[in-house]
């Protein structure tokens, strides 16, 4: 069944300024509809490397929702668990400055009861065969809870990202439970009540490795945009990994993409600088475009062990 992802999809409404933005001023630009999400962007990604994973995920039940599901379904993505309902799928409206970073945004999350009937009456089955699962570890509590019971039932390693890290605090108990845990600078300085702004690559992996002894974290990467990605394992193995410099037309997505990387590394047999390799290498070929998703790939280019 591949690598099992359980998220969210969103349709991305973009705005891009074509000249020096004016807060509050009227900017000419360019707008684009696209799809989105933090797990539709990461099953996507896993898919553009050849490796047929799994989406649990709702969409709208509408031309919008079946537009979707045909794009992830020629992209390889196993489909069958997804459900078409009413307010299944979120919008996020953002608005770019001339050098490709958000200025303003606007999200509205889905409903997300229903996969948490999927997942009843699935689970087994979804479970069973996967070679890892991925979740958004700050989507409905009751959701994480029952991923978390299948791939305890079955053995299977939890990868975990975040998109909005005030809930995923309150959460520590499951990510304790994870094989890796990935979020950005910011994020981590608010799981550690911590102000990591200043530190430098180094400085942040070496803190990385005394905060998730502390934390009971087995596996952790923070990304740090330009500086590259720190990280540490409970084993006191730590290091960063460098940024590959493009030229920025739009983040958005990036940090999915090198979290889809890390993901796929570590389910296939790699080390955390070689996951952090992959991730990097992904994530550099979606910044530089307005895309939310990495190109493809084949998986003999990373040497995974399938």
């Amino acid at each position: 069944m591949g690598i099992v992802v359980i998220g969210d999809v969103f349709i991305d409404v973009k705005g891009y300024s074509t000249a020096p933005f004016i807060p509050g001023g009227r900017n000419a630009g360019v707008i684009q509809q696209i799809h989105g999400g933090v797990g539709r962007n990461v099953v996507e990604d896993i898919a553009n490397i050849e490796l047929k994973p799994t989406f649990v995920s709702l969409v709208d039940d509408d031309a919008m929702g079946d537009d979707v599901i045909r794009k992830l379904e020629r992209h390889k993505v196993d489909t069958r668990y997804m459900r078409k309902v009413k307010n299944g799928m979120g919008t996020w409206l953002a608005v770019f400055d001339q050098d490709g970073e958000v200025v303003a945004s606007i999200s509205k999350r889905p409903d997300h009861r229903p996969i948490e009937q999927i997942l009843d009456e699935h689970g087994d089955e979804i479970f069973q065969d996967a070679d890892s699962v991925v979740i958004e570890i700050d989507i409905d509590k009751e959701i994480v809870k029952k991923t978390f019971h299948y791939a305890e039932k079955y053995g299977k390693k939890v990868y975990a990202l975040v998109s909005n890290m005030t809930i995923a605090i309150e959460r520590r108990d499951f990510l304790r439970r994870t094989a890796c845990f990935v979020c950005n600078q910011q994020e981590a300085g608010i799981l550690f009540s911590e102000d990591y702004g200043d530190l430098k690559p180094e400085e942040m992996a070496r803190c990385l490795a005394k905060r998730i002894q502390s934390a009971h974290i087995p596996k952790m990467v923070i990304t740090m945009g330009s500086d590259g990605a720190a990280y540490a394992d409970q084993e006191g193995k730590w290091g960063v990994y460098p940024a590959m410099k493009v030229d920025v037309v739009d983040t958005t997505g990036a940090g999915d993409a090198f979290f889809a990387g890390v993901c796929v590394g570590l389910t296939y047999g790699k080390t955390m600088r070689e996951a952090c390799a992959i991730g990097t290498r992904l994530s550099s070929t979606v910044i530089c475009t307005s895309e939310n998703i990495c190109p493809r790939f084949m998986p003999e280019e990373f040497d995974l062990d399938r």
